[in-house]
This record gives C-alpha cells, sequence and structure tokens, in this order.
C-alpha cells in the first residue's frame, strides 16, 4: 500500500534511547509508505510539523514528567496554538524510562493534552499485549500511547527487541491511520 502522507515524529533524547524508538516508530510507518521526518527537539523544522499529517510526540520520562526539552517545545508551539495550525491533525505520543513503570502514563498523559489543546486528533496503541518479558508486545499493557523502558542500561542494547517491536508496529499503525482518517 502506498501513501502519499507524511508524519513527524518530534522527540527530545539526552541519551539516545528516545530516539532510537523514534526511528523504529519511523521504519514502522515508512513501511506503510508514509513519508517520515524525525526530528530531535534541538533541530525543530516549523514549516514541516504545520505541512505533516501527523505529529507524533516523545520524550524521556524524568521523575514521572515530561523532559524540559520538550515541554519548551511544547511552550514553543503556542502562536500554532492561537492559529490553530495543527487542528485536525493526527497526534500521538511516546516516552521511554529506565524503570518499568516510572509514571510513564503521566507523560503520556501529558502529551496527550497538549495534542488536545491543539485541537488534534489522538491515536492510542490499540495493540493487545502479548506477555510480559521483553521479546513480547505491549509488554506494558499501555493503550494511550507507546511506552517503553531502557532499563538504565546503554542504548546499544536497550529497550528490548520487543518495545522496539512494538514501535515499529506502533509507527506502522499510525501510518494506516492516516490513510483511513485523511
Amino acid at each position: 500500500m502506498s501513501l502519499s502522507k507524511s508524519i513527524a515524529i518530534v522527540y527530545h533524547s539526552p541519551y539516545g534511547h528516545t530516539a532510537k524508538v523514534a526511528n523504529c516508530i519511523a521504519q514502522g510507518a515508512m513501511k506503510v509508505g508514509a513519508h517520515v521526518f524525525e526530528m530531535d527537539i534541538e533541530h525543530i523544522d516549523w514549516d514541516v510539523l504545520d505541512q505533516a499529517d501527523a505529529i507524533v510526540f516523545g520524550c524521556p520520562t524524568y521523575m514521572g514528567n515530561l523532559t524540559s526539552g520538550l515541554k519548551l517545545f511544547m511552550e514553543q508551539s503556542s502562536k500554532r496554538w492561537l492559529a490553530r495550525a495543527w487542528q485536525g491533525k493526527l497526534a500521538a505520543g511516546f516516552t521511554n524510562g529506565g524503570g518499568l513503570s516510572g509514571d510513564k502514563l503521566a507523560v503520556l498523559q501529558q502529551i496527550n493534552l497538549f495534542a488536545m489543546q491543539h485541537g488534534m486528533l489522538w491515536t492510542g496503541l490499540p495493540l493487545m499485549p502479548t506477555g510480559r518479558s521483553t521479546h513480547d508486545l505491549n509488554r506494558m499493557s499501555s493503550f494511550l500511547g507507546l511506552m517503553t523502558q531502557s532499563d538504565n542500561a546503554p542504548v546499544e542494547v536497550t529497550p528490548p527487541a520487543g518495545d522496539l517491536e512494538t514501535a515499529v508496529w506502533f509507527g506502522e499503525y499510525i501510518g494506516l491511520m492516516l490513510n483511513r482518517i485523511l
């Protein structure tokens, strides 16, 4: 299936784990033909975000919160909020953390609220968990968005394979959703 839709993935990744997850989401979206733009918050292209059909937001979970970097990006989007520039775009979110829980849900809720304030259309992760091992898909049973775990280990070995495969699945799903709604 070929899509002419574009997805921008905006993330903050101080140690590389979140960037690795963003890349897997991009791989999944490209598998279904979406054109993907990955951008770290240090290199934002606002024109690309304004033109994208979907924006996926992600950051690590630090102390149950967004990173200050993603929060700054959110604040910098206020002119777009006022102009309703992103209204009607598809939105999704993801977060990575060292702990199994680490209050990742709070981060996804903050990203979700941000997207709702922009008038975006939220898509979650409607994938039933396949188990609880590091090789299983959606092992953290997250439905609001994607949660992955880096276990405070080097980026070369984490997040585990199941989390990365879930990220690919999530990217495919977002790409397919674009074809259905836009």
